[in-house]
């Protein structure tokens, strides 16, 4: 049992399904008490009833800043403080941007990173107040840009330079955050977007390693381990972090390969575009 992670109060969003949900139950097993925070009411109460009789679920969307800051208020309530908190909650869509529905593509960015702003704004003085973590869960995607995925980049970006700049403001206050990165892991987000033929050609595509699909308990593993360090920066894949040095040439490098790609694929892109109108996965 992990002395950094075991009795601490620790809040995960997006808890209901993959990262989320797996990330919640490995932190009670190391003696965490975890309240789940998603928008599945039946899928939480089954993962908190996995994490044991400590763990609690509570119905709230992440861009609700409004109901967010009453369930965080609810949640230290109970405990008595919030020690950590996982900023996780994420969707996503695919293809060209001219043939993606507006509301789907803004809901991503709400989503994804103003949903962890208000996040952040929720939680943060309950985090001062216990000299806590924040980890905001970030991706692969927040490292190199990718045809196709402009919503889900830009949110990951935006999440990633989120963080770092709300690191050095709260500081000061004996609070830690970091970013989480994660490469293509096995969840149903992924899982939903192989179901599209041309998004599974195009990731096929790119170079190895970036074009496996990860298993979801190593990955998870990690990031707990990042959690009980309160790291700065915390890869759900070891390779990831290598690609930080490099991250500099790769708008270049994706996007001489990945025009020829997108212009060989335009005409199959263009007669599916009607299937890639809502988030992809179980749960989007």
């Amino acid at each position: 049992m992990s002395p950094s992670i075991a009795n601490q109060v620790v809040v995960v969003t997006g808890a209901a399904r993959g990262v989320g949900a797996l990330t919640a139950r490995k932190l009670a097993q190391q003696g965490a008490r975890v309240a789940l925070v998603g928008l599945e009411p039946e899928e939480l109460k089954a993962v908190a009833a996995q994490c044991g009789p400590e763990a609690s679920f509570w119905e709230a969307d992440v861009t609700d800043l409004e109901a967010l800051s009453a369930v965080a208020g609810q949640i230290e309530e109970r405990y008595g403080r919030i020690d950590t908190v996982v900023a996780n909650a994420g969707i996503a869509i695919g293809g060209p941007l001219l043939d993606s529905d507006h509301r789907a593509f803004t809901r991503v960015i709400e989503v994804n990173l103003l949903g962890s702003v208000a996040t952040a704004r929720a939680f943060l003085p309950a985090l001062a107040k216990s000299r806590g973590y924040l980890l905001q869960i970030a991706s692969l995607a927040a490292i190199t840009p990718a045809p196709l995925m402009a919503a889900y980049c830009a949110s990951k970006a935006g999440v990633e330079a989120f963080a770092h700049s709300l690191r050095a403001e709260v500081a000061h206050q004996g609070v830690k955050v970091g970013v989480g990165y994660l490469s293509w892991t096995d969840t149903d987000m992924v899982r939903g977007a192989d179901q599209d033929a041309v998004l599974r050609q195009m990731r096929a595509r790119l170079p190895w390693p970036a074009n496996k699909t990860y298993p979801l308990g190593p990955a998870v593993d990690r990031l707990v381990a990042g959690i009980a360090r309160r790291s700065a920066h915390v890869y759900a894949q070891a390779w990831l972090r290598g690609m930080q040095p490099v991250r500099w040439v790769l708008p270049s490098l994706i996007a001489a390969v990945g025009a020829r790609d997108v212009a060989r694929l335009a005409p199959e892109l263009k007669a599916t575009a009607g299937d890639r109108l809502r988030p992809v996965g179980a749960g989007g």
